[in-house]
């Protein structure tokens, strides 16, 4: 076969170019893994290299079986003997026959995150620490962190210094690996740190896999982290025969360990590599590439190149900004709607994508009025995820004790001790006396056998009394703010500190922001009426399953994918790129968030649409954010603001102003004529005087302590400026604040 047929100059010259050093910049769409696969092939078939020397690495079991089957294909003999697999699997591979070098059993145990999680509180209690000022998944996290940048429990102590924490954390750092030692087991990260220890400390085995593996290839280069440039070149280090495959324009996973310097400064470290640009794309149109290219090309940090294709021009950029954050998902739904209608696209063809999985719920709810066919990647549905589904209970519970399902959910959120053999006895009581669940705990102190479990227990009836008491003259809002601050639920996701925990942490400000919204909407809100409409939008089983469906899904979740049509949403400062974002003092946070918006543009093939709303309930706060600066990097010429064409008219008859775009803020000449929805005013209910002055520590439910530095009166209400020991300085109402004086 003709290893180079129908491939561009670049390709091939990226296949041919097989000895020394090579750095292949593979932009968004250029064929990089046919590049790989057809490398792998001529090193075989016309460079005579034996199979059992070539080693392909990439990040996820599903990429290295694709490029296992793509390798079969081409090569016909020998294809099985070339290593194709993870980095951890292929540390694995070599641990299991080495690691008793360095002290380990050859038969370890690999702890999976609940095992890791399981030993941690062990480590917790052994230590007698407090487990709710020691999380176990922020420790986890921390020590995560400390070894993909080859820290080692030493250097971690050294380097906290004089700061307590950091030394505490040291000492559980040191414990946990003396606890993995002893049950000789190794967590995801050992897997690759204790390779590298096997390299230096044992330099025969490194020779041996340096002899095995003369060729080296390393797909997705830009996410590698610190321990894992250094797996790779050391093994690389006696042949230099070193391919690495990437794009530092699609560097988004910082959170998790990814040091964009190992592709940026990659000639540095291998000062006579090649290095050869894949620019041409298969997949977009040329107005797509145009607008991804303006946007990076913002970037200081990057490698200059340039995005281009042999497609069509294509359709503009489509971007509508709307006066909220319902109408934006009722435009899109009514979009993909007339889409299928027209039968222009299946929804399949459709992907919707946002910064944050709490930015679902909205596009949830309008697609399953319209009864379009959804699915969330890498997300569970809105209404489904724990957080929510822990606050749902308590608000079931409150309004339905019978429910016995939600009491037994929340029996133990937070924990208060209340066993399986507690609740195995209260169920046999309920049983027998023909009583609900939650009846039956309130007879605690008459089922026999319970014993001290009975003293536990009555705490939590207490509560629940009073919380149905307060319910008959509170709001939903008041209720829900109340079991969040006395539960202390989002306290306990603050101190756990992880990336994990923030995305909760937004998705319960979302949840608060469709009470609120119910509230405004419905003119005798209740409890039950609440309850009921969610149970209504929340009720998926009525979605048919199949392979045709709208993907809804983050930008990080999107990478890798394509989609003819492609909804790029919330694109508001504050939203796209975020307030911590665009507040913080670290420059290289904003060129991320701008990667992984060229990430989101890339990922569309025919159409891409873009949309921001002027005002969006974050909280249940009405936020007003200006339209995203990325929006604004993209050259006037190359987006349509508002079709002229008769069958798909801005709807109600808007249009926008198209300069002020692109020199400020976005302004609407003319508003909607016949909305769908108008949302009421919030009634803000002025106090006459506050309980809390200048000086005084309060607490916010979400921002915790901080100290009240500034109060005005703005006539309506007070607006309130405070100094937060965590979230820093806020200006907020104090009608909707709801601070409370702290000592």
């Amino acid at each position: 076969m003709n290893i180079l047929a129908n491939m561009n100059p670049q390709q091939a010259e990226a296949v041919q170019y097989t000895e020394g050093p090579l750095l292949i910049l593979a932009g968004a769409g250029s064929g990089k893994t046919r590049v790989l696969t057809h490398r792998i092939a001529y090193l075989i078939e016309e460079k005579q290299v034996a199979p059992y020397h070539i080693m392909a690495i990439t990040f996820t079991n599903k990429a290295a079986q694709e490029m296992r089957e793509r390798v079969d294909q081409i090569v016909e003999f020998g294809s099985e003997s070339i290593w194709v697999s993870t980095f951890h699997s292929s540390c694995v591979r070599i641990l299991r026959r080495f690691i008793d070098r360095i002290g380990y059993e050859n038969n370890f145990t690999i702890y999976d995150s609940d095992d890791q999680k399981t030993l941690m509180k062990a480590v917790i209690k052994k230590m007698q620490l407090d487990p709710k000022m020691y999380k176990e998944r922020s420790l986890l996290s921390a020590i995560s962190s400390a070894k993909n940048e080859m820290i080692t429990p030493d250097q971690f102590e050294k380097n906290a210094g004089m700061d307590w924490a950091k030394k505490r954390i040291a000492g559980v750092y040191h414990e946990y690996q003396a606890e993995l030692k002893k049950n000789n087991a190794l967590d995801f990260d050992d897997l690759l740190t204790l390779t590298v220890e096997l390299f230096l400390k044992c330099p025969d085995v490194l020779e041996y896999y340096q002899d095995k593996f003369q060729y080296l290839m390393v797909d997705e280069y830009q996410d590698t982290n610190t321990v894992q440039f250094k797996f790779v070149s050391l093994l690389a280090s006696k042949y230099r025969n070193l391919c690495v495959v990437g794009d530092d324009d699609q560097s988004i996973y910082k959170f998790r360990g990814a040091n964009i310097g190992n592709i940026l400064g990659f000639e540095k470290v291998f000062a006579d590599a090649k290095v050869i640009k894949l620019e041409q794309n298969y997949r977009s149109s040329q107005n797509i590439l145009n607008a991804a290219n303006e946007v990076i090309s913002n970037n200081k940090g990057r490698k200059r190149k340039k995005l281009w294709t042999e497609n069509e021009e294509g359709a503009k950029i489509d971007f509508r900004q709307f006066q909220n954050g319902f109408e934006e998902a009722e435009y899109v739904a009514g979009e993909i709607s007339k889409l299928v209608r027209s039968q222009s696209a299946h929804y399949g063809d459709c992907a919707i994508l946002y910064r944050t999985n709490a930015q679902s719920r909205l596009f949830e709810e309008k697609l399953m009025l319209a009864n379009i066919p959804y699915k969330i990647v890498g997300g569970v549905n809105f209404y489904a995820r724990k957080e929510i589904k822990d606050l749902l209970a308590y608000l079931k519970t409150v309004d339905n004790a019978m429910d016995d399902i939600a009491v037994q959910r929340i029996i133990n959120v937070p924990r208060r001790g209340i066993g399986a053999t507690t609740i195995s006895r209260v169920l046999l009581h309920a049983q027998e006396q023909e009583i609900n669940f939650y009846d039956a705990l309130l007879e605690a102190r008459e089922i026999p056998g319970l014993g001290r479990g009975s003293a536990r227990i009555e705490p939590f009836t207490n509560y629940i009394q009073r919380l149905r008491q307060e319910a008959e003259y509170y709001s939903v809002r008041e209720l829900l703010d109340h079991i969040i601050e006395d539960t202390g639920y989002v306290r306990d996701l603050e101190a756990e500190d992880t990336d994990e925990a923030r995305a909760r942490i937004e998705n319960i400000d979302e949840f608060i922001t469709k009470v609120v919204t119910y509230e405004e909407e419905t003119e005798d809100a209740s409890l039950s009426g609440f309850l009921q409409e969610v149970a209504l939008v929340a009720d998926i089983d009525s979605v048919e399953e199949g392979s045709d469906y709208v993907l809804l899904m983050t930008l990080h979740s999107a990478k890798g994918l394509e989609f003819p049509y492609v909804y790029l949403t919330g694109m508001e400062d504050g939203i796209f790129p975020s307030y911590m974002t665009i507040t913080g003092d670290d420059p290289d946070e904003l060129e991320e968030e701008r990667r992984l918006c060229y990430v989101g543009i890339t990922r569309a093939k025919k159409h891409l649409t873009m949309t921001s709303a002027q005002q969006r309930m974050i909280r249940g706060e009405t936020q007003y954010n200006k339209v995203s600066r990325f929006v604004k990097e993209i050259p006037r010429e190359l987006v349509e603001l508002g079709r002229s064409s008769g069958d798909s008219p801005l709807r109600g008859g808007g249009t926008y102003d198209r300069s002020a775009l692109f020199g400020g803020a976005l302004q609407e000449k003319s508003s909607y004529q016949q909305p769908k929805f108008t949302p009421r005013q919030f009634t803000v209910n002025k106090a006459d005087k506050l309980e809390y002055e200048v000086g005084d520590t309060v607490r916010h439910i979400k921002f915790g302590a901080g100290v009240v530095i500034a109060i005005v009166d703005g006539g309506k209400d007070y607006e309130v400026t405070v100094d937060f020991d965590q979230a820093g300085r806020k200006k907020m109402f104090a009608s909707f604040a709801k601070l409370k004086k702290i000592g």
